[in-house]
């Protein structure tokens, strides 16, 4: 059985090491169709595996690809490959500017280009320099991953992120002149900016982002992960699944990315991890915790409650810039949100959750941020939670709501409905209900609608003020939207202070009981 490559980002190593390939040698062999290409996708997705075997193939390494898709497909060939991966450039210590300079030396380095040709020039210079001495025995492939790491590393630093955006604006704006001396270039990172802030003078870079047929360049479809790891599967199945229900609870974890909304993929370092542990766990959030994100969510009061289905226009998503973020598109491009579907009349695309893990631990952390504690913490106060709706206890329910407000340290708590709102929509969410915000009716919308098995609450918020909130139900018959169903409905109105920053007070009507 061969092992399977967590971790493990170059290809030579899994090749030979023995290790699990998911090939995807096909996708790439409809990429020298063209010759400049852009793509973005989330962190830890295979976009350094994908570097590193377009490297393979071009530095001519046939042997690796003995049982690959691309074997027999193209002429092999040897190309000078200048390969920059920005993930290990030291431009912390140095400037970008310098730790660029210092990378073009060393590459000049391994290939015998002599110090006297480069020395003295500017980085662009340089690189021109660099890519003509090399283009001599062959044209000139430039492979660049992680191209946004020195922009995004200092997105809290806006005077910072822009130098370094300029650098590589600089820095890139010779590729175009140097297309007699090039075969290919292939660019990607996380981020998606637009190609005004950073690729201008490379306007005939082709993004295939959400091209449909790279849509699965990256990540795992279900066949895929089903024949590649099908000597996995059974030591999974001895803890008490069926084969159904194992492949049905690995896809609710861990499937769900899609880029053009048709085609959908698994995210491979969960899956892998999840393979290797035997066990349920959010490997992919755990490995990289959204804080600067949370930090944005909360200083634009930013409403988590419509992250799911949430529809824009396809336009919209290149419209990223370091001054101008723009919360949902930076979502959508890291990976917390994924296209769901697009309609291809109106350009509109679905956002959502891409699975459970992303899901349930973006709540998870957001909740623990908010009120400063984790759940473990929390744990009586949940439990408590948890019960009193499921016993329509409202005496219980709105008392422990009451202690979780007054856990909230003073500075963070803003003083309007939108924050109320936002923390409420989060207790909810871990006790595991549903709950849904801002529901449609006829006459105007409901805050927030929650079911459990026997009952659905219907609840409306004031600043203060309860009884105005329960009137407002009954006045606008919200209640009459569900009327149908036989489950007990409760009107609910709760008053916040926004002076003590808490429940004030609270109004209850029940119905149909």
């Amino acid at each position: 059985m061969k092992s399977l490559p967590v971790g493990i980002q170059t290809l030579p190593e899994i090749i030979n090491g023995g290790y699990i390939y998911v090939d995807k040698t096909e996708y790439i062999h409809k990429l020298f169709r063209g010759k400049y290409y852009f793509l973005s996708r989330p962190r830890r997705f295979g976009k350094s595996l994908l570097v590193s075997t377009l490297k393979e193939i071009f530095s001519g390494n046939k042997e690796l690809f003995k049982r690959l898709y691309i074997y027999d497909k193209i002429t092999w060939e040897k190309h000078p490959v200048i390969h920059i991966d920005f993930s290990i450039l030291d431009y912390r210590n140095a400037s970008l500017y310098e730790a660029l300079n210092n990378y073009l030396d060393k590459i000049a380095k391994e290939n015998k280009i002599s110090k006297v040709k480069l020395k003295g020039l500017s980085l662009k210079d340089k690189f021109v320099e660099l890519i003509q001495s090399l283009s001599k025995t062959n044209q000139v492939v430039v492979l660049i991953d992680e191209y946004d790491k020195p922009i995004i590393d200092y997105i809290d630093d806006i005077k910072q992120a822009e130098e370094n955006r300029l650098v590589l604006k600089n820095f890139y704006s010779v590729i175009k002149p140097l297309d007699a001396y090039l075969k290919f270039v292939f660019i990607t990172g996380v981020s998606k900016f637009s190609h005004v802030s950073v690729f201008s003078d490379l306007n005939n870079l082709l993004d295939i982002t959400f091209h449909v047929d790279y849509a699965c360049m990256l990540g795992y479809t279900q066949e895929e992960m089903e024949y590649s790891f099908k000597d996995y599967l059974p030591l999974i199945e001895k803890k008490g699944f069926s084969r159904n229900q194992l492949l049905s609870e690995i896809k609710k974890w861990y499937n769900g990315y899609s880029w053009d909304g048709e085609n959908f993929v698994y995210n491979p370092f969960s899956v892998l991890n999840f393979l290797s542990n035997r066990d349920f766990g959010d490997y992919w959030f755990r490995s990289g915790t959204p804080s600067f994100l949370i930090k944005l969510l909360k200083k634009n009061s930013y409403s988590v409650s419509s992250l799911s289905q949430l529809i824009i226009n396809k336009n919209l998503v290149d419209r990223y810039e370091i001054n101008n973020i723009d919360i949902t598109v930076l979502l959508l491009q890291t990976g917390y949100l994924t296209i769901k579907h697009k309609n291809i009349l109106n350009q509109n695309i679905t956002l959502d959750f891409p699975n459970f893990e992303v899901e349930n631990s973006f709540y998870n952390y957001l909740f623990a941020d908010y009120i400063e504690k984790n759940y473990t913490e929390n744990f009586s106060i949940i439990s408590l939670l948890q019960n009193s709706l499921e016993n329509n206890n409202l005496n219980d329910f709105i008392a422990s709501l009451t202690s979780i407000f007054s856990n909230i340290t003073y500075h963070q708590v803003r003083a309007d409905e939108a924050y109320f709102h936002t923390v409420f929509f989060l207790i909810i969410k871990m006790l595991g209900f549903n709950i849904e915000c801002e529901v449609l009716t006829n006459i105007g919308r409901i805050d927030a609608v929650i079911k459990t098995k026997t009952t659905i609450y219907i609840i409306e918020f004031k600043l203060s003020d309860a009884e105005t909130a329960l009137q407002q139900i009954k006045d606008k018959k919200y209640h009459e939207k569900y009327l149908e169903n036989k489950k007990q409905i409760i009107l609910l109105g709760i008053g916040f202070n926004k002076n003590k920053r808490n429940i004030e007070d609270w109004k209850v009507e029940i119905l149909n009981s």
